[in-house]
């Protein structure tokens, strides 16, 4: 390994220790247990230097989410800190809050350290902040612009007391931003080693061939598919409605271009996705697709362009709802991408295609609490083998919730969690099953579900059948069964049982 690859490689432990800092201090167990964050490192202009494998929507949105950033904030001085969460700005969606930071070594700036969390509730009017209902992002929770959280190394405790009043459960919000604000400290403090044991210039000129070499090996790697263009689309479940997502991918010599001309507008509900998502869910798509391991850095991302008009779903205006774009339109285009390039190079069938977000919230011993998790589904089946069963699939890369843990903090009791055996596409090669997840409420509990694929099944390829589509059914204390739609808001009485099916993925070929 030569010098240059060394100091890479350490800048990318520096975002994985970020990582392990900010998960062992966090509150939440949406953080602490789930790992629903994400660090990134960036030179003077934004560019990615080194991120940690994290969550694959953060990443991607980190090389616009900086970019935007410093573009409205202006220069920052040693010590001081930012903290955002606007969409439009950041990238993907409110409950996402980022921080940043500026690297000065010897006065001199020469970077950024940055991360994303996901808070468990950023205020409005249901637990958790995503609304399946909302028409804005108003109506999802409290968007805080780009400002300065530290000042000259101290805590600015006027934008804390801001936090705390709007955020439903500010004692654990303040606890995961505490944890944000150290991993960014530890990023500092150890890139100024790296500058101290290899030097100034020299980290710099690393800085320089990695994102050289990283761009050269992808465009090596992406020229082994052949030049082609694919075009296909995929759906969203709005209402009794489908929304399309088309697009057309072209494969050259110069990268990747992704172009989503045709894709329905936005609407006025949460499912519209801002770009920094968009671009996200492409890049997820292309980078899991090369067979090699390549850095992810600004050298990697700028082999990919995508367009996506303005009004559409894939990027709307402010201040359109967003919270869903995040998660499930998200899933959604990381879907359509893998078809249409199921066109040029082979690729699996579909994944279960929906994050599953679950919402949950009220009183519980007089305090309010917040609960929110996803669960996972079946991958689709590969050329080669059959998929995976009960995993997080595509743009999550989280854990699970422990059961034991949700007990214990939150009026929650778990009466069935299994792989729902037989919901994977048939095939040569079997899509992975989905999971079943079931639970009482031991108190009145206000539950929200964001989901898709209710309508719509993954699609399996080459003659694979469709995976079985999600399901969600309430029963009532006196016994009532009530089927649920893909996005819905009801209160939960003590000992209503909901039962949450997710999907399985496609299969491959016909059997």
């Amino acid at each position: 390994m030569t010098s240059w690859e060394i100091i890479h490689k350490a800048f990318e432990f520096i975002a994985e220790e970020m990582g392990v800092m900010l998960k062992r201090s966090a509150m939440s167990p949406n953080i602490r247990e789930r790992m629903d964050h994400s660090c990134a490192i960036t030179d003077v202009n934004g560019n990615i230097i080194a991120q940690a494998e994290h969550i694959p929507v953060h990443l991607g949105s980190f090389s616009i989410g900086v970019k935007s950033t410093l573009n409205v904030i202006g220069e920052l001085e040693e010590g001081d800190m930012v903290v955002l969460n606007d969409p439009y700005i950041s990238g993907t969606h409110l409950n996402d809050v980022m921080l940043l930071a500026p690297i000065y070594y010897n006065t001199k700036l020469v970077g950024f350290v940055v991360n994303k969390a996901h808070h468990v509730d950023v205020g409005g009017p249901l637990p958790s902040s995503l609304n399946p209902y909302a028409t804005t992002i108003y109506e999802e929770g409290f968007v805080i612009p780009p400002v300065k959280v530290m000042k000259k190394g101290k805590i600015n405790e006027e934008v804390i007391s801001i936090i705390k009043e709007n955020f439903k459960v500010p004692e654990v919000s303040i606890g995961d931003l505490n944890a944000q604000i150290s991993a960014n400290l530890n990023g500092i403090n150890r890139i100024k080693q790296m500058f101290d044991k290899y030097g100034h210039e020299n980290v710099l000129k690393t800085w320089d061939i990695s994102i050289k070499y990283s761009k050269e090996l992808a465009l090596s790697e992406i020229s082994k598919w052949g030049n082609g263009v694919g075009e296909d689309e995929d759906y969203l479940e709005i209402g009794d409605e489908l929304k399309t997502i088309r697009l057309k991918v072209k494969v050259d010599e110069n990268g990747i271009y992704a172009d989503f001309y045709g894709t329905d507008n936005q609407i006025e509900g949460p499912l519209n996705a801002v770009y920094g998502v968009t671009f996200s869910a492409v890049s997820f798509v292309i980078r899991s697709l090369l067979g090699k391991d390549i850095p992810t850095n600004e050298g990697f991302y700028s082999v990919i362009k995508v367009n996506a008009p303005k009004g559409t779903i894939v990027n709307p205006n402010k201040p359109a709802a967003v919270g869903g774009g995040n998660v499930e339109t998200s899933q959604r285009i990381a879907d359509v991408t893998f078809k249409a390039l199921s066109h040029i190079i082979a690729v699996p069938a579909a994944g279960s295609g929906t994050m599953m977000n679950v919402m949950m919230g009220g009183i519980y011993r007089s305090k309010y609490w917040a609960y929110y998790e996803t669960i996972g589904g079946g991958t689709g089946a590969r050329p080669n083998k059959d998929g995976v069963s009960a995993v997080q699939v595509n743009m999550t890369n989280t854990l699970n919730t422990p059961i034991e843990i949700a007990e214990r903090y939150y009026p929650i009791m778990f009466t069935t969690y299994k792989i729902r055996e037989g919901s994977g596409g048939v095939g040569k090669y079997k899509g992975g099953d989905g999971i079943i997840r079931a639970f009482k409420v031991l108190e009145k509990t206000r539950l929200s579900i964001m989901a898709e694929r209710f309508k719509v099944a993954p699609w399996g390829l080459k003659g694979g059948g469709n995976g079985k589509p999600a399901r969600v059914t309430i029963i009532r204390i006196d016994g009532r069964k009530e089927e649920m739609p893909s996005k819905f808001s009801t209160i939960l009485n003590k000992g209503d049982e909901v039962i949450i099916e997710t999907p399985g993925g496609g299969g491959y070929y016909s059997d």
